[in-house]
């Protein structure tokens, strides 16, 4: 059976996903690059992609945010409380050390 080109063409939504999900995936390899590079000038570039790639993340998600598409929900204060309270509890102890 052969589709037409609106059977599969992606919707706007699909589409801002897929971006979404793509820089996210470049970002990760930006990173590991960025850990593995030897170079100074190796690492320089990598620094310059991801650093772009991350601005293009989120004018991506601000798009789909804007749009209805990515909902976010707010951190409850009492869960910000306790992660605080954790790391705290962890950045003494690595002082200790």
């Amino acid at each position: 059976m052969k589709q037409t080109k609106r059977e599969t063409t992606l919707s706007e939504k699909d589409a801002l996903q897929d971006l979404l999900d793509q820089e996210k995936l470049l970002m990760n390899y930006y990173s590991a690059a960025l850990t593995e590079g030897s170079s100074q000038a190796f690492r320089k570039a990598i620094l310059k992609n991801y650093t772009a790639h991350a601005e293009t993340q989120f004018s991506v998600f601000e798009q789909m945010l804007a749009r209805g598409y990515y909902e976010v929900q707010p951190a409850a204060k009492m869960m910000i409380d306790q992660n605080a309270e954790k790391f705290q509890k962890v950045k003494k102890q690595l002082a200790a050390n």
